[in-house]
């Protein structure tokens, strides 16, 4: 029979047959991709003619389309749904995918034939995206070791097949520790608890067959639970737990793994002439280099640890007041930052949370999308990876634009976090290719028969992702590795940060902030004490991110440290960390900067791109209508449907007239007049 993977897919739109495709097919599907791409690539090496653009450049963004496609089902799946079949095709691919692609970089032949269209690219005619693909086509082999020689170029090779499957193991340890541990909850470990963080310990308990509620590792549980269990011992446990992902010693124990990944990025950059893997990782990002991330970083690092230190004292008295004796700890502060909330703004979870629905909160984000761009959505019938998939036909004017997929809830099988990735890009090269753009988040699973209800943060990461899927839907290139999300990684935030704006928009909340029960608005005056408490805590959510942020440039900005965690504590302690704040992603579990290289050197990218979106949404806000036709239409056009084709600072400047400071940034967290 003839394998699913590789036969036409004539399902709705195109997309993967997963009905059809068993965990049988992806390996010999990626066997004969790699064939297809390896005679592509053969092809374009020996070709006889001059090189040009067409038979050359193309020609390349060609070769892999049978392997992208065969990926881009399997690495979904993958992520969202994973099992043991599942896990052990990961650790099988990774270096295959990885000796396939240094035998593309390391192809002589293949090279010359790039770097003689790179040579008289003035005399091609060339339209802008295409000298901008040439561009990063050349500079893509140049930083992959092309004009290495001999010895650097097998250790080269050696290096970046070493770190593929250090990476996928890095992930897979990371899910084991997220999938096994859970604590269960008697009747008076409940206590403080509301009826909404009971529901979804619970369902909990039911996916883990517990016989009773239990809290899990899912941050949409052990958040509320951190924030609302009256019980400071068992706060401490899971909160531990928490923080002890990948450092728990035996087989899933990350921390070698972390050792490992930093000497071989140093040793890659080294081979390719760079002194540092920060130098190396930065080249290409607006950033350029890591004094510039190291000055932002600071910039705000002061104004939010001081913050932070004010809150840390009034928490501390609140603690003390309870009878506890010594300081405050990083399982207290949820707990006492909950309780302040709830006595400075009239404002607590429990109260906020009925009206926040996942449904609603869907529907609102993309009624935005309708009121900025005329995009509609249409729940639509098809093929998907798991049964909590949903899907939805995306149009303009009656014409196709895209299929988005929202996968939401939390569950074993998934890795922690929340992400947007394609399935298919946006292209023209091939024909007109609409994209197939997936939003996976882990919110709690609600009671059977009972809606899924959101915190506001819950709400805010539904509008982040939904943000990167619009770059994704709106992508208007022709060449696929330039296409939506294909930008500098410092610049692929802004989208996602910058549509967040919208859910603070009081009548997108008064339209579609509805009782659970009663199908009732938000009262006025709770949505003006939860718009006013935005800013709430933001000394302590600024503090854990930052000082992630330092020190995984302090890994990657001199020599690799050989042991990473002691080299966490010295950073820490250079920067003065306060001690009931901890990193928001401590080492062992720094899936951003270990699971791959995608945010290595790059965390502090969020920050970057924040600096940005808050100029960004200040546009709207000085047209005085944040669904500004003219500006929306401006943000299309310049942002949102241009990929990686321009440089993402000409970019912006196109967008916004200029580039932006940090003053904005610094006001929008509302720590611009602390210390």
């Amino acid at each position: 029979m003839t394998n699913p993977l590789l036969a036409d897919w004539t399902t709705p739109f195109g997309l993967p047959p997963f009905d059809l495709i068993s965990d049988d097919d992806f390996a010999p599907a990626v066997d004969a991709a790699l064939v297809e791409s390896r005679v592509n690539i053969a092809a374009i090496a020996d070709n006889p003619d001059a090189p040009d653009f067409v038979n050359t450049i193309e020609a390349l963004e060609r070769a892999d389309e049978t392997l992208g496609r065969v990926l881009g089902a399997f690495y979904n799946v993958a992520g969202a749904d994973s099992n043991p079949k599942r896990e052990a095709l990961q650790r099988d691919f990774a270096p295959l995918l990885s000796a396939y692609g240094s035998e593309v970089s390391e192809n002589k032949a293949l090279f010359a034939r790039v770097e003689a269209v790179w040579e008289k690219r003035d005399q091609l005619d060339l339209t802008d995206e295409q000298q901008r693909v040439l561009m990063l086509t050349r500079r893509g082999f140049v930083r992959s070791g092309a004009q290495l020689e001999g010895k650097a170029a097998e250790d080269l090779r050696a290096v970046k097949s070493r770190l593929s499957v250090l990476g996928t193991e890095f992930t897979q340890n990371l899910l084991a520790d997220e999938r096994e541990w859970f604590m269960k909850l008697d009747k008076d470990d409940l206590i403080g608890l509301p009826d909404f963080v009971v529901a979804t310990a619970k369902a909990a308990g039911e996916e883990k067959e517990a016989d009773g509620p239990v809290v899990t590792l899912s941050r949409s549980l052990i958040v509320p639970f951190l924030q609302f269990s009256e019980r400071r011992d068992l706060r401490k446990k899971a909160y531990e737990a928490w923080g002890a992902r990948g450092a728990n010693g035996g087989a899933t124990d990350n921390r070698g793994i972390a050792a490992e990944t930093l000497k071989l990025r140093e040793e890659r950059a080294n081979l390719l002439g760079y002194d540092t893997f920060a130098d190396f990782k930065l080249e290409t990002e607006m950033a350029g280099a890591p004094s510039a991330v190291r000055d932002l970083l600071m910039k705000v690092w002061k104004p939010a640890k001081a913050a932070a230190e004010n809150d840390a004292a009034v928490l501390e008295r609140m603690l003390h007041a309870e009878g506890f004796d010594g300081p405050l700890e990083p399982w207290d502060w949820r707990f006492y930052a909950e309780k302040r909330r709830k006595e400075l703004h009239d404002l607590d979870e429990a109260e906020l949370k009925p009206y926040l629905q996942l449904d609603r909160m869907i529907e609102a984000a993309f009624a935005c999308a309708n009121r900025l761009f005329g995009l509609e959505f249409a729940a639509i019938e098809g093929p998907a990876y798991h049964p909590d998939v949903r899907l939805w036909d995306v149009t303009r004017d009656g014409v196709h634009v895209a299929v988005f997929m929202g996968d939401y809830f939390a569950r074993g099988s998934k890795r922690s976090g929340a992400w947007c990735s394609a399935m298919r890009s946006q292209q023209r090269l091939s024909g007109d290719i609409r994209p197939h753009v997936v939003n996976v988040c882990n919110f709690a699973k609600p009671e059977a028969g009972k809606p899924a209800l959101l915190s506001y943060d819950d709400a805010r990461t539904l509008f982040h992702e939904f943000g990167h899927a619009l770059h994704q839907m709106l992508s208007d290139v022709t060449y696929e590795s330039i296409s939506g999300t294909s930008v500098a990684r410092d610049f692929v935030e802004l989208p996602s940060q910058l549509y967040e704006h919208w859910l603070e928009v009081p009548e997108v909340l008064a339209e579609f902030a509805t009782h659970a029960e009663t199908g009732e608005p938000m009262p006025e005056d709770l949505l003006q004490r939860m718009l006013g408490a935005a800013t709430y805590d933001m000394g302590f959510q600024t503090v854990e991110y930052v000082a992630s942020a330092l020190v995984d440039l302090g890994f990657h900005d001199g020599p690799a440290p050989s042991d990473p965690m002691q080299r966490q504590a010295e950073i820490l302690e250079e920067i003065g960390m306060p001690h009931a704040i901890r990193m928001r992603h401590a080492t062992p579990h720094f899936a951003h900067v270990f699971a791959g290289d995608g945010y290595s050197s790059g965390y502090y990218s969020y920050m970057w791109s924040e600096v940005m979106d808050a100029d960004a949404f200040a546009a709207f806000e000085e047209a005085g209508n944040p669904f500004d036709a003219d500006t929306a239409k401006r943000l299309e056009e310049t942002v949102l449907s241009s990929g990686g084709s321009v440089d993402a600072a000409d970019l912006y400047t196109a967008f916004r007239g200029r580039l932006p400071g940090v003053e904005a940034l610094l006001k929008g967290r509302g720590l611009d007049k602390a210390a």
